[in-house]
């Protein structure tokens, strides 16, 4: 399983991969609601936005490919997010590192997204499993993943240390293979009405 780094592109979204150049956007999509604020969120500063690039790009040595979110009807950068954790042997990867502009949140632009990345990896990829991992205290966001359709695994209590120095137990969900059709209906089916 390997995951080509190009650009991916629906009705509402186009994710391309993340780039220096993106800075400036990324800046001014997490002003937007000020994400960073969120205690159990691992969202950077404007002043962060170059090194948290320059370790998403870095990350691809490892497989790893992070995009920005652009707005089709709009043309802005409206968030981020990635593959990560990529397992090719085991024909498995995560996504996350997911955030995004107030302005774009409940909106068709997460729904679309997701289902590109997860069409990407199901579809043409030929994934087994793909995993997804958040904050316990992270309600929005695990709200966000069961919406998709994906199962919770279990909690890795303990499981890192925050900035602030709490520890982050972590939710793990995922959806398999054999989910993938059911799931993609149902992510049609949202998209259908945002229409």
């Amino acid at each position: 399983m390997r995951i080509k780094n190009t650009a991916l592109k629906g009705r509402y979204v186009t994710l391309v991969p993340l780039e220096l150049c993106h800075i400036d956007g990324l800046k001014c999509a997490v002003e937007d609601g000020e994400p960073w604020r969120l205690w159990y969120a691992s969202v950077p500063k404007p002043e962060q936005m170059q090194t948290y690039i320059e370790q998403a790009i870095a990350g691809a040595e490892n497989g790893d490919i992070a995009y920005v979110v652009i707005d089709n009807k709009t043309q802005k950068i409206v968030g981020t997010t990635r593959y990560y954790q990529v397992d090719v042997s085991n024909k498995r990867a995560a996504i996350g590192y997911t955030w995004y502009a107030n302005s774009a949140r409940r909106t068709a632009i997460n729904t679309e997204a997701k289902l590109l990345l997860l069409e990407n990896l199901f579809d043409v990829c030929t994934a087994i499993a793909v995993v997804f991992k958040t904050h316990f205290f992270n309600h929005a966001s695990r709200s966000a993943i069961e919406r998709l359709g994906a199962k919770l695994d279990g909690v890795l209590r303990a499981h890192q240390i925050m900035p602030d120095g709490s520890l982050r137990d972590t939710a793990v969900y995922s959806i398999i293979a054999s989910e993938w059709p059911a799931v993609r209906n149902n992510l049609m089916h949202k998209l259908s009405m945002h229409q």
